[in-house]
């Protein structure tokens, strides 16, 4: 029997932010909460454009069940990219982003930031999400107690969110098999800022609906102050016939909204904010679901961050790629006897000059690709190369500009696997940046060289080079 979402969700601003920086979004499927950068301008433009960028996959069945969420989060990341290079205002923006899909019997799960994942079942309350922060991290080293997390003065550091900060975020991606009855809720960290985990759990546990539940977590927390924006939502795994009303969210019909003509439909590709906000809540109002928080606000308005489409291929790599339509070969022998000798000239000359057309063509198309850079691995370490990753022929399109001391087992699978397919750089100082960005990534993984007597002189093992930049 198909299972289901049945869902609540409810995000509130607080008593202390003049803005909603949250974004959430619950449906049949698909559950994400967003939590943007509050301390930076654009926190709501981040997670609204990270949200809606995920609702497409609130349906049934999903090409790739077990890459396709991460996959949705990565090319979000790249739009946050694109609308921080067309409005430099936006720089330094940036989300968390937790979200669950479910595929059949499976909730697939992807992660980055300090927003949180709970579940509830077989009588067992855990948290399952992991936190990308610096206290949490010195929490997993051993250097504080939890306890002391929670006072912590940089408690709020986050470690790893998406934004234009880095090209490619490493994500936490898992999966949970699944079933009837169990209960999950996600949220913001304005909720387990201020409200204990023991009493979060009392109220999952003791509300009778879910609606009941997000409510009674939303008040409690402003109840403690909320110095954050808090937003919650909250589903129970269930089957799909046991859903009689036709969406919870709502005691009427949903009202569909008017779709697009086809004028408009061409003018939302092209990237107007209107006609896109008048496409997504068509699509949205179609099946049952929750939208709140700045998400919420901007399809409401109309103010949906968008970037212009624009062609994804360079004209010189479509140069090097394409191959011309076969003709057949002309020679002078071919020519009529009687054609005048004056005018057999011009076949050859013609040919001459296409020929050296096509030589120009094509070393402009490879001058091209020493333009370009990307990282990807040499000798089993990271390594900046200079050219394109493709070949032609026996052509070599790139070489080795510089060979990082970073070690690829130093890295999580899922960013060796990014860097083997090799990383696009817009040029070398990106390509320098993804380099940086990896090396904390890598220094994450480096042991922390303790002394078991410190009275005593001992000498500890060298470190690797890109681990001692690192204090015990």
């Amino acid at each position: 029997m198909a299972l289901v979402l049945k869902f609540a969700a409810r995000s509130d601003v607080g008593k202390v932010r003049s803005k909603n920086d949250d974004s959430a979004y619950v449906g049949r499927y698909l559950a994400v909460v967003a939590d943007g950068m509050g301390g930076h301008v654009g926190g709501d433009v981040a997670s609204a454009s990270t949200v809606l960028d995920l609702v497409h996959l609130d349906v049934p069945d999903t090409k790739d069940p077990e890459t396709v969420l991460p996959d949705e989060i990565q090319a979000a990341n790249l739009v946050l990219n694109e609308l921080v290079n067309a409005n430099p205002k936006l720089s330094g923006m940036g989300t968390t982003v937790t979200a669950m899909l479910l595929t059949g019997d499976v909730l697939q799960f992807a992660h980055i930031g300090d927003s949180r994942a709970y579940r509830l079942k077989d009588d067992v309350f855990e948290q399952v999400s992991h936190d990308h922060t610096f206290v949490q991290r010195l929490v997993d080293e051993g250097r504080i107690r939890p306890e002391e997390a929670e006072l912590h003065p940089h408690k709020n550091v986050l470690l790893r969110v998406l934004g234009d900060s880095d090209a490619s975020p490493e994500l936490d991606v898992n999966k949970y098999q699944v079933k009837a009855g169990e209960r999950w809720m996600l949220c913001s960290d304005g909720l387990n800022a201020v409200v204990p985990d023991s009493i979060t759990e009392r109220i999952i546990r003791g509300t009778a609906s879910l609606e009941e539940t997000a409510n009674d977590l939303v008040e409690t927390t402003l109840a403690h102050g909320s110095p954050d924006n808090v937003t919650i939502v909250v589903f129970e795994v269930v089957e799909e016939e046991s859903l009689l009303e036709p969406a919870p969210f709502t005691s009427e019909e949903p009202v569909i909204e008017p779709a697009p003509d086809t004028g408009q439909l061409s003018i939302a590709a092209e990237g107007d904010i209107e006609a896109s906000a008048a496409l997504i809540r068509h699509e949205m109002s179609k099946r049952p679901h929750l939208l709140v928080g700045a998400a919420q606000l901007a399809t409401e308005t109309g103010k949906i961050p968008v970037v212009t489409q624009r062609s994804g291929e360079k004209r010189a790599a479509a140069i090097l790629t394409h191959k011309a339509p076969e003709s057949s070969p002309i020679s002078i022998e071919d020519l009529e006897p009687d054609a005048p000798k004056q005018r057999r000239w011009l076949v050859p000359a013609f040919l001459s000059l296409m020929t050296l057309i096509l030589a120009a063509v094509c070393v402009w198309g490879y001058l091209w690709t020493q333009t370009q850079y990307f990282v990807g691995t040499e000798a089993g370490k990271v390594a900046i190369f200079k050219g394109v990753s493709q070949d032609l022929g026996p052509i070599k399109l790139s070489k080795v500009d510089a060979v990082t001391e970073i070690p690829l087992d130093a890295l999580p699978e899922y960013t060796r696997q990014r860097i083997e397919s090799s990383l696009p750089a817009k040029d070398l100082a990106h390509a320098q940046t993804i380099v940086n960005e990896l090396t904390v990534t890598a220094k994450q993984n480096c042991p922390v060289m303790v002394p078991e007597n410190p009275n005593s002189p001992q000498t500890l093992p060298a470190l690797p080079s890109y681990c001692q930049e690192i204090s015990p």
